[in-house]
């Protein structure tokens, strides 16, 4: 209700408010259609639909369909959401659309600027956790892995683009000399494997090192197995273990972690314990969300608003379902930094890389640095 000051406002305040209104009225529509969008990218990238047509002519609905395997009235509705989204041409005395190249270069597997179309997934996934997420804000609980329609796919699908496809180029370089340690053979953990995409790239490429790769979703570690059978890896194992508990001194020359601290009940104890799992000169390789734990110095963050909601609904509550403090996926690389001196570790270097803006790099060691 206005109070009589209010709505004395001299005409020109008044209408800067109304504009004011109005291009912010204009803003969430753009928000809400850029959801939409965003959804559909999602529905193109299960389907393959972006793949099939990277590899086609300029076609017709049905010929995308019949190519697609699809149903083509479907195959019609998506394709007007991504010709409206600019996303697909079409040329209407043809009837045929198209996917530019250009556009191509980041919607397809194997883009050689990376599937963006992997993270619209986040943004289909958010929309089916509403009622989970409003239980959370009530309730203040938690949630489990089990809660999650295809995480782990998600999960092993951006991975494989941050962390596989540089893992030989780019990211093992960052630690000095560990290339001709994994040649002649050394003991590594992956904390928080996941699939075990990284795991088994790396027992692949180094077989005369011994891969072991933890991770609490069964489901996820009985895939990495199957893979790892599939390939006839022997020097490769995954289990499915709680690391809550994880006590194993000196054993590893190298361990990783990648995108799993700020998820766990506990990650100051959980890196603890990876520092002492360390033998005396072993490295501890982690990379995480490299956001800043202050929300001013996000603001310009890449996707600094879809990390949060993920972080919403769920990071966050996937640590208060362990029991834990729920620091959530913005949590800071400067808490990170902290955690791992207060860990122990003497030497820390944090990476920014360019081809993954997103997330921050972490060499530490016990003793003399192995960071290039």
């Amino acid at each position: 209700m206005y109070t009589e000051t209010e709505t004395r406002l001299p005409m020109e305040n008044g209408a800067s408010l109304q504009q004011d209104a109005q291009r912010f009225m204009q803003h969430t529509c753009d928000i809400i259609n850029a959801g939409a969008q965003a959804i559909m990218i999602s529905i193109g990238h299960r389907s393959r639909l972006f793949d099939v047509m990277a590899q086609l002519p300029p076609a017709t609905s049905q010929q995308i369909a019949d190519q697609a395997g699809l149903a083509e009235r479907f195959v019609r509705e998506w394709l007007a959401v991504m010709v409206t989204a600019r996303i697909i041409d079409y040329a209407p005395q043809e009837q045929t659309y198209c996917l530019p190249p250009a556009h191509a270069a980041c919607l397809t597997r194997g883009a050689r600027l990376g599937n963006a179309a992997v993270f619209a997934q986040h943004v289909a996934m958010m929309g089916a956790l509403q009622d989970q997420t409003l239980q959370c804000l009530k309730s203040g609980s938690g949630t489990h892995y089990g809660d999650y329609p295809c995480f782990h796919q998600i999960m092993a699908e951006d991975s494989e683009m941050s962390v596989v496809n540089s893992l030989f180029d780019t990211v093992l370089p960052l630690i000095d000399g560990i290339g001709t340690r994994l040649e002649s053979g050394i003991d590594v953990l992956d904390a928080g494997c996941g699939k075990g995409l990284a795991l088994i790239a790396m027992a692949q490429h180094y077989p005369q090192s011994r891969f072991t790769g933890y991770d609490l979703c069964a489901d996820a570690v009985a895939e990495a197995a199957c893979s790892a059978q599939v390939r006839g890896l022997r020097n490769i194992r995954f289990v499915a273990r709680d690391m809550t508990d994880f006590d194993e001194p000196g054993r590893y020359d190298l361990i990783t972690s990648f995108d799993a601290v700020h998820d766990q009940r506990d990650p100051s104890d959980f890196i603890a314990r990876i520092q002492r799992a360390l033998k005396p000169d072993g490295v501890y390789l982690m990379q995480d969300i490299g956001g800043s734990a202050h929300l001013e110095a996000n603001l310009d963050f890449p996707m600094a608003s879809l990390l949060y909601a993920i972080s919403l609904t769920h990071c966050t509550p996937i640590s208060i379902g362990q029991g834990g403090k729920g620091l959530g996926a913005m949590w800071g690389w400067e808490t990170g930094q902290t955690m791992l001196e207060q860990a122990g570790f003497s030497h820390i270097v944090a990476n920014f890389l360019e081809h993954d803006p997103m997330n921050v790099w972490f060499i530490s060691t016990k003793g003399p640095s192995h960071a290039r």
